[in-house]
């Protein structure tokens, strides 16, 4: 059967999976910048980005490798590290004179106490103000600090933590129960 209606063909960016325009519509409604974040499988890439005709400006960009200038040797992935790049990233913004942004998480779900949520925690420990929920979304500030990386690798068996997954650990000769206390060294770099 023939068909009499002509076929209707959606944005590139929304073909290929890469742009939800009902969700920007909302955030460039809004008349603010927008708080960009992205996780990759190797570090967490955030962005503060203003909407201009000509196309979107960036205003402060980062990543989570920059945090080795702060003495930072873990993952650039982890919970700890998304902690981390919130507040370098929102002291930068601060630095900028940017107030007040609005959390773009992209196509992903944002999960409850999960990296986004820290990184948020992050932001605003770092001086941005950033409209959000109830604070039982944040995970606990042991979290913050790799606590729950340090209980893990002291429970389990030598095999295990000579596993890739903390190969990181064990070749920058770490102390694995020092992640909490470099955390707040790093911070204390950031803010000071």
């Amino acid at each position: 059967m023939k068909r009499n209606k002509p076929q209707t063909v959606f944005y590139r960016r929304k073909r290929e999976g890469r742009t939800n325009y009902v969700k920007r519509l909302h955030f460039l409604l809004a008349r603010k910048p927008r708080l960009v974040v992205r996780f990759t499988n190797t570090k967490i890439i955030a962005q503060v980005v203003s909407f201009e005709t000509s196309g979107d400006r960036i205003l402060v960009g980062i990543d989570s490798t920059q945090l080795q200038k702060y003495d930072w040797s873990y993952s650039s992935k982890n919970l700890p590290a998304a902690y981390l790049t919130g507040v370098l990233i929102g002291k930068k913004g601060v630095e900028k004179g940017i107030k007040e942004v609005i959390l773009d998480a992209g196509l992903i779900t944002p999960l409850h106490k999960g990296k986004i949520y820290a990184f948020l925690r992050g932001v605003l420990d770092g001086g941005l103000n950033v409209a959000h929920g109830e604070e039982k979304i944040f995970p606990s500030p042991s979290r913050f600090k790799g606590e729950h990386i340090a209980s893990y690798l002291a429970s389990s068996p030598e095999k295990e933590r000579t596993s890739p997954q903390f190969a990181q650990y064990l070749k920058k000769s770490n102390k694995r129960e020092e992640i909490g206390v470099l955390v707040d060294k790093v911070k204390g770099k950031i803010l000071h």
